[in-house]
């Protein structure tokens, strides 16, 4: 009993805002979703329609469920509104300020409909059902049909993109994509299709006096005063609504103009860079007002720690860490007060920092010109040590952006000597040499490219110090010989690789270097076609799994050697 307030304030700790208007926008979606498969049933028949509406008001109109749904309309509405207010920067993503825009959209919208049918209902008890608004839709007001219809595109597109910010990075996002966005493109496609081929069916039996007369009665309908009564109070709601908009932008309008008076800060960088900027905004926020990069997987939400900086001089004048941050900086396992947040940390003087992670730069190499080949290649693959230890006391958004940075360290390395990065699994690569160049040069690449990976995992190690229990290990093999290289997969899955048995003897002398406790091990072939002498590493032969004869490999322990015995050859030969 005594660990349930702890338990409580640690559920606390954990949700933001975010997770609240998603909770809400998902509860929303729902119900989109049940009325877009109610407007379907018009494809059937009004008849089926008017079934499928049964059902779907009994569940949503049971009062607790009812409940739980105004007030996540309400809390998401609200929260939408507060968004507005407090996004200081657009520039994220274009999709971000787009998904908010729409969101804001629908609320106007959708005013008319909800007060013409849920408030009709509550205070006249009009029993408007579908054939009544399509025929409001068809035939009275024809115009009304295209809002309607605007309405429901906003609403499932905005619906879409936020189930796509909450998905894209669940491990099953990839395998799931397809399945969704079919569904995306099916579901509203068979709603508005249905509405049409319902109103059709609607606009043709109103010519019938008698379908009019049973249904266009006053208890479904109303009067005409009961009708410019809703729309008076449609009229009011929605200038409320454009009211709380524009208090939102005075609210930022009065902001700027008190930040302006408040006086600027000076944020240093670190690395020499300084910018001034007015008080209030977060480092991560003028990082990016000033187009300085800055990283930040999660988009500075706090649901990582990408964007951590640590604060030079004196932290304890800074702002007290908001629940949401000490949450994240304890589940990172920082307690030093002066590592904190730069999406949360909203300095109110001078201040001076640099950043924990700096932002991932990506290189991409040509692809080769020539396809469906056999040819000589060199093939180096690199695998990361201890990944899975790393996974277990980290965000998952911390553990791939550490993945991603060495990857993109061995990646550096690759193509400063001439090689190509070629397939990422997991946390290891494939690399290859030779695609445009010799085999003695591409060994020779080969192997300085090992020697750059072990150089830059050690500055990697270094700018990680602080974050790391241990530093990054990492276990490379490098084998040559006649491979297949070309287009290989399925439709718009195509990759290019190679294929062979040098490709798999590269990959197991990598996992090799495992029990052999090194860092590399290379094989003769290598060191023959490198043109190094037979002295300079000492051989082994190791038994390969899937060959009936050991091979004699090089073990190196130290990979950083190999672009210095590299270096001496060539001195050699000159």
């Amino acid at each position: 009993m005594a660990t349930a307030p702890a338990q409580m304030s640690e559920l606390v700790r954990a949700t933001s805002v975010r997770q609240v208007r998603l909770v809400c926008g998902l509860i929303l979606f729902s119900y989109v979703i049940s009325h877009f498969l109610n407007h379907a049933l018009g494809n059937i028949s009004v008849e089926a329609m008017e079934a499928g509406v049964y059902y779907h008001t009994l569940f949503w109109q049971f009062l607790p469920v009812a409940i739980v749904f105004y007030t996540a309309a309400l809390t998401h509405m609200g929260l939408g509104i507060y968004a507005l207010y407090q996004r200081r920067q657009f520039r994220w993503r274009t999709i971000e300020p787009l998904q908010l825009v729409l969101g804001l959209s629908i609320p106007a919208l959708v005013m008319a409909h909800v007060v013409g049918v849920r408030l009709g209902y509550t205070l006249y008890g009009h029993q408007k059902l579908y054939p009544q608004e399509l025929y409001l839709f068809f035939v009275a007001s024809p115009g009304r049909l295209w809002q309607m219809t605007i309405l429901l595109i906003i609403a499932w597109v905005h619906g879409c993109i936020g189930i796509f910010f909450w998905l894209r990075l669940k491990p099953f996002f990839v395998r799931a994509a397809p399945y969704l966005l079919a569904a995306a493109v099916l579901v509203p496609t068979l709603s508005l299709l249905g509405i049409y081929q319902g109103g059709r069916n609607v606009a043709f039996e109103a010519d019938d006096g008698e379908w009019r007369t049973h249904n266009l009665t006053r208890r479904q309908v109303g009067t005409t005063a009961e009708a410019a009564t809703l729309d008076r109070i449609t009229g009011a709601f929605t200038v409320t609504y454009f009211g709380l908009l524009g208090l939102a932008l005075a609210a930022r309008g009065v902001r700027a103009w008190r930040e302006r008076r408040g006086g600027m800060i000076a944020l240093s960088y670190g690395n020499g860079r300084t910018v001034r900027v007015p008080k209030g905004l977060s480092v991560l926020e003028a990082s990016l007002r000033h187009n300085l990069p800055h990283a930040s997987v999660c988009g500075g939400r706090a649901r990582c720690s990408t964007c951590r900086i640590r604060v030079i001089g004196d932290h304890a004048v800074l702002p007290e860490p908001s629940q949401r941050e000490a949450f994240v900086l304890t589940r990172v396992g920082t307690n030093d007060p002066s590592i904190r947040l730069a999406c949360q940390l909203r300095p109110t003087s001078d201040l001076s920092f640099f950043q924990l992670f700096t932002p991932q730069t990506t290189a991409h190499a040509s692809a080769p010109a020539s396809i469906g080949q056999e040819r000589y290649l060199v093939s180096l693959f690199v695998d990361m040590r201890g990944s899975t230890q790393l996974a277990e006391k980290r965000l998952p958004f911390d553990t791939v952006f550490i993945v991603n940075r060495f990857l993109g360290a061995v990646s550096q390395a690759v193509i400063e000597n001439g090689g190509q990065p070629n397939q990422f699994v997991g946390d290891g690569m494939l690399a290859l040499f030779g695609l445009t160049a010799d085999p003695q040069t591409a060994c020779r690449q080969a192997l300085k490219a090992a020697s750059g990976i072990a150089t830059h995992i050690d500055e990697l190690n270094q700018l990680l110090s602080h974050d790391l229990r241990q530093p990054i290990r990492f276990g490379i093999g490098i084998h040559g010989g006649e491979v297949i290289i070309g287009d290989i997969g399925y439709r718009d899955h195509i990759v290019f690789t190679a294929l062979g048995d040098a490709v798999n003897v590269a990959a197991r002398l990598q996992d090799m270097t495992k029990t052999l406790g090194c860092e590399s091990i290379v094989s003769d072939e290598i060191r023959r076609t490198a043109g190094l002498s037979d002295d300079t590493l000492p051989q082994q032969e190791v038994a390969i799994r899937g060959r009936d004869e050991p091979m004699a490999v090089r073990v190196v322990a130290d990979a950083r050697e190999l672009a210095a015995l590299v270096d001496r050859s060539e001195r050699v030969a000159a």
